[in-house]
């Protein structure tokens, strides 16, 4: 997927409350807004080796590691949580990197049910997929999925992985800017609650850069690092137009046809103004 660059402010620098006359509040248009929901992977075998050993987060082997038993018990949670606070119902897109913890964990908390003979539709995941031990999962009453090569953990150029190597890892200031041009990316979908299931560096990287016209408590809760299967729900907006949708709620206003005189032109006050 490419990115086309697209200017953006995201930070700002905070101000105490006796200069802010808006008193820290902030207002935007409905339709400048999109809900998102950000999930971190579950506990993937390279999450355990790297606990025993950090260096092991670089080993070739563990690049397209598949969760554990513990991270399919942690996806089981979370499953059960989107569903009892209503979050399944209102996703519209699931996006997940294309490594393989991540599209685990996305399809096994916003998929169908576990897919069953008596249940005639494609599968999202394949029984045993990724040596997971866990039952064919069903695409059936279930958002739309998509990889995004932009939020995954390494870019890569072409099927042969030239950007990747296994001893050295993306700079920081780079996770940051992609993970800012896939944000910005999000506002070409049509889409306005989406779920992100994606990695730690990643959105601890990306989230980084915004909150500055925060408080710092804020600023603390935008930027706390994801535990594995967390999900942490925040509103993107979009304050430059990056976006082009007219709003679906909005009104403008009209005068009832007939002889009587507009509101505008009978009920001014003193000063000219109509009230």
């Amino acid at each position: 997927m490419q990115f086309h660059h697209i200017p953006c402010s995201v930070k700002a620098t905070y101000r105490p409350s006796g200069m802010d006359v808006s008193g820290g509040q902030s207002v935007y248009p409905l339709h400048r807004c999109k809900t998102i929901h950000l999930v971190r992977h579950a506990q993937g075998i390279h999450n355990v080796e790297g606990e025993k050993d950090h260096s092991a987060y670089l080993a070739q082997h563990l690049f397209d590691a598949h969760l554990t038993p513990l991270g399919w018990q942690q996806v089981d949670n979370l499953r059960k949580h989107v569903q009892t606070s209503g979050i399944f119902k209102k996703v519209e897109l699931v996006i997940t990197s294309p490594l393989l913890r991540c599209m685990q964990t996305a399809v096994g908390v916003f998929g169908g049910e576990d897919s069953t003979d008596e249940i005639d539709v494609p599968p999202l995941m394949v029984t045993d997929a990724g040596d997971s031990n866990h039952p064919a999962i069903s695409s059936s009453n279930c958002p739309p999925f998509i990889a995004v090569e932009g939020c995954r953990e390494h870019l890569i150029e072409s099927d042969d992985d030239v950007l990747w190597e296994a001893d050295v890892r993306e700079k920081i200031e780079d996770v940051a800017s992609r993970g800012i041009e896939f944000f910005k990316w999000l506002w070409t979908r049509k889409e306005k609650e989406i779920a992100i299931v994606t990695h730690s560096g990643l959105l601890t990287h990306t989230l980084a850069k915004f909150g500055d016209d925060c408080h710092p408590d804020v600023k603390s809760e935008i930027c706390r690092r994801f535990q594995n299967c967390e999900l942490r729900t925040m509103v993107l907006v979009d304050r430059s137009m990056v976006g082009s949708d007219s709003s679906a709620t909005d009104y403008p206003g009209k005068n009832p046809s007939g002889e009587d005189a507009p509101s505008d032109v009978t009920c001014d006050t003193p000063d000219g103004l109509p009230n």
